[in-house]
C-alpha cells in the first residue's frame, strides 16, 4: 500500500530550516540512508528511518531530501517495488544506471554554491561520507554532520523503541573455536599491523567472536554492541542486561576476561584511547564517520578487520554445521514442493502466504531450528519479477498451475544458515520461459563447476553466470553470488561476486561458503532464480595457475531443480553431466532419511525430481 508522505516531508523541511551547525544557518538538503549505527543491512523496527519517511521498505535504498525534491537512490532488486510504493512527492534513481548520477553528483548539481547537506554521522559509513564530501566540495558545498536525528525528531513517540533481547552463548559445539583462539588470531595481525586497538562496530562480527547471538534485528542473530580489542583487554559495549545469566560461565568456557562498558560509552572510550600520543587504532572503512572522526587522521589505520575475513573462511566445525544444516533444510524444502505440487493438483487453493506459512512450519521441525534467515520470497507470475518481493495480504497472488512459482527461503540454524531458491511450473510452461530457465540453469552450472586460481576476486567470475543470457541479449540486475554467515547474517561481507567492484574482497579462498544465483526477470510476468550454496574446496588442475593453487565449488545446497522446465537441446553433454550428477548426490543424501522418517510421499517425488535427463 502506498503511504502519504506529504506532511512527514513538510515537517522536514520545516526542521531542515531549523538546523544550526557551526556557522551554518540552514541544511539545503538532508541525506537519509538505510543504515543502523552499524552498518547494518537490515534493521531493527527502532532504525527503518528511509522507510518511514519514503513508505519503501526494501533492505537498500538512499533517501535525499531538498526544498523543493524528494529522491531515492535504489538498485535493481528493488526497481519495480520502489515505483509501487513511492507516492508522487518522490522521483526514483535507479542506481547502477549509466545514465543515474551519485548523491553526491546530483546534490553538487542541483544545490547552489555554498549549500550545506546534512546527515547523521551515526547512519553513514566512512566509505560512504568521503566520496559525497569530495564531490560536494567540487560546487563549494559542505557535506556536515547533524548529531540530532532529524527523522527521529518527526517519528517522536510513535518511533519503535530500540529492541533490547537477551544474549545467548553458542557452546563450542557449534563455534569450534574459543574466544581466546580467536583473540589470539587477532592480536597477531593487530602486531603486524602495530596497532594498538582494534574498534569493531560490525554486528555480525561481534557476535562471531564472543561465540554469542542475539535477536535485535529480525532474523538476524545479532545484538547491539561495540567491541574494542587491544593486546591485554577485549572490551564489550553492551546493555549489561542483555547479557546471558551464564554469561561468567561462557568466558571461562572461551578462556577470556571481557570487561562490560555501558553501549553508550563507546565514543568516550575511543576519545581516551587516543588521548595517548602515537596510539594506532585499526577501524574499518565501513565503520560510522562518527566513530571514525573520533580519531585523528594520523593515528587511524583504515582497512577491513581481521575478523571480518577470518570469520568467511570457515573451521571444521563450522563446515560440518553448514553441510548438516543444508541438509535438513534440504528435507523440509522437498516435503514443501511434493505437498505443493499435490495439492494444487487436487485444486486446493493455496496462496504466497500460505504457502510460505507451510514451508516455516516444515522448517520447524528439523534439529537446530532457530528461525527464518530472511522473510520467505514466495512469489508467484509477475510477483517472481519483483526481485526481493515479500507477499502481504494486500499482494499476495494464489500459486496455481497456470504461472511460474519462485520460491527463495533459508534457515537458521545453531550450526549454520540456509540460503536457496528453485523456480517451479506446476503447469505448462511456454517455450520462452523454458528458454530463459535453461540458459539461468548454464549459467548455474558454469559458475559451480568452474576451476579458478585462489585468491582470484569474485567480480573476476561473474560473466560466467550471465554468458548464456548475454548470448541472446537477456541479463539479471542482481548479484551473482554473496557470502553466507555461520549462524549469523544471510548476506556476509566481505566477499561476493558481481558486476560491481567489493573494495574489501581479499579473493576466494578454501572454506568459504557463497551463493550461486542467476536468474532472469520478466517485469510484470515471471521471474526465474536457480540459487544454491556451495563451499570453496581445493580443484585439481593441470597446471595449478603455476603453484599459486586451484579452487572450484562444492554445491551443499540439497533440493531438486526441476527438469520439466529445461530444454534439454540448449545443454551441453557437460551441463547434462553435471546436472544429472548432483541429483543422484540429492537421491544418494535424502531419500534415505525420507525412507527412515517413513516419509514414503516425499520420497516419491523425490525420485520423480532427481531422475536424469
Amino acid at each position: 500500500m502506498m503511504k502519504d508522505t506529504t506532511q512527514i516531508l513538510t515537517k522536514l523541511r520545516e526542521l531542515m530550516q531549523l538546523v544550526r551547525v557551526r556557522d551554518i544557518s540552514c541544511i539545503s538538503a538532508y541525506i537519509v540512508p538505510s543504515d543502523d549505527a552499524h552498518q547494518s543491512e537490515y534493521q531493527c523496527q527502532h532504525d527503518e528511518r528511509r522507510a518511514f519517511l519514503t513508505g519503501f521498505n526494501g533492505s537498500a535504498g538512499t533517501a535525499v531530501v531538498t526544498s523543493n525534491s524528494a529522491l531515492l537512490w535504489t538498485d535493481g532488486r528493488y526497481y519495480q517495488q520502489a515505483e509501487k510504493q513511492l507516492d508522487s512527492n518522490w522521483v526514483l534513481m535507479k542506481d547502477g544506471l549509466t545514465t543515474t548520477p551519485s548523491v553526491g553528483a546530483w546534490l553538487a548539481q542541483n544545490l547552489p554554491r555554498g549549500s550545506a547537506v546534512g546527515v547523521d554521522p551515526r547512519l553513514f559509513s566512512f566509505r560512504l561520507w568521503k566520496p559525497i564530501e569530495n564531490e560536494l566540495s567540487s560546487s563549494d558545498c559542505h557535506l556536515v554532520p547533524i548529531e540530532k536525528n532529524l527523522i527521529d525528531e518527526i517519528w517522536g513517540d510513535d518511533q519503535p523503541p530500540r529492541t533490547l533481547n537477551s544474549i545467548k552463548p553458542l557452546k563450542l559445539e557449534y563455534t569450534g573455536v574459543t574466544i581466546a583462539k580467536k583473540w589470539e588470531l587477532v592480536r597477531k595481525q593487530m602486531q603486524e599491523k602495530k596497532a594498538d586497538a582494534l574498534i569493531v562496530s560490525a554486528l555480525d562480527e561481534i557476535a562471531w567472536f564472543l561465540n554469542m547471538r542475539g535477536s535485535d534485528i529480525d532474523f538476524n542473530p545479532v545484538f547491539f554492541a561495540y567491541m574494542i580489542i587491544t593486546k591485554d583487554e577485549l572490551l564489550a559495549f553492551v546493555d549489561s542486561e542483555k547479557l546471558p545469566t551464564d554469561f561468567s560461565n561462557h568466558q571461562s568456557e572461551n578462556e577470556v576476561q571481557i570487561k562490560v562498558l555501558p553501549y553508550s560509552s563507546i565514543g568516550l572510550e575511543i576519545s581516551r584511547i587516543v588521548s595517548t600520543k602515537d596510539t594506532k587504532i585499526w577501524i574499518s572503512p565501513t565503520s560510522s564517520y562518527y566513530l571514525t572522526a573520533i580519531i585523528p587522521k594520523s593515528q587511524r589505520l583504515q582497512e577491513v578487520t581481521p575478523i571480518c575475513l577470518l570469520k568467511s573462511i570457515k573451521n571444521d566445525v563450522e563446515i560440518k554445521g553448514f553441510v548438516n544444516s543444508h541438509v535438513r533444510d534440504g528435507i523440509a524444502l522437498c516435503q514443501y514442493f511434493a505437498w505443493l505440487e499435490n495439492q494444487l493438483s487436487l485444486g486446493e487453493k493455496i496462496d504466497e502466504i500460505s504457502g510460505a506459512d507451510k514451508l516455516e512450519s516444515l522448517r520447524r521441525t528439523k534439529d537446530n531450528y532457530v528461525g527464518l534467515s530472511f522473510p520467505t520470497i514466495s512469489s508467484s507470475g509477475p510477483n517472481g519479477s519483483i526481485i526481493h518481493y515479500n507477499p502481504t495480504n494486500d499482494t499476495k497472488r494464489d500459486i496455481t498451475v497456470n504461472e511460474i512459482y519462485l520460491c527463495d527461503s533459508g534457515a537458521q540454524f545453531l550450526d549454520g544458515t540456509t540460503d536457496v531458491t528453485r523456480t517451479f511450473h506446476f503447469g505448462n510452461p511456454t517455450e520462452f520461459q523454458k528458454e530463459v530457465y535453461t540458459r539461468v540453469l548454464k549459467g548455474q552450472l558454469t559458475f559451480g563447476s568452474t576451476i579458478f586460481p585462489a585468491k582470484v576476486k569474485g567480480q573476476v567470475l561473474d560473466t560466467l553466470a550471465r554468458k548464456a543470457l548475454w548470448d541472446v541479449g537477456l541479463d539479471y540486475s542482481h548479484g551473482t553470488g554473496h557470502g553466507v554467515g555461520h549462524y549469523l547474517n544471510v548476506h556476509e561481507g566481505p566477499i561476493g561476486v558481481g558486476i560491481r567492484h567489493m573494495p574489501d574482497d581479499p579473493g576466494l579462498q578454501e572454506n568459504m561458503f557463497i551463493s550461486n544465483e542467476p536468474g532472469f526477470y520478466q517485469d510484470g510476468e515471471f521471474g526465474i532464480r536457480i540459487e544454491d550454496i556451495v563451499q570453496i574446496v581445493p580443484a585439481q588442475s593441470t597446471h595449478n595457475f603455476s603453484n599459486r593453487g586451484a579452487l572450484t565449488f562444492k554445491t551443499i545446497t540439497m533440493c531438486p531443480k526441476q527438469t520439466k522446465m529445461i530444454t534439454k537441446e540448449l545443454l551441453t553433454d557437460l551441463e547434462i553431466q553435471l546436472l544429472n550428477s548432483y541429483h543422484q548426490q540429492v537421491w544418494d543424501t535424502l531419500s534415505p532419511i525420507l525412507s527412515q522418517e517413513g516419509d514414503s510421499f516425499t520420497l516419491s517425488w523425490l525420485k520423480k525430481e532427481t531422475q536424469p535427463i
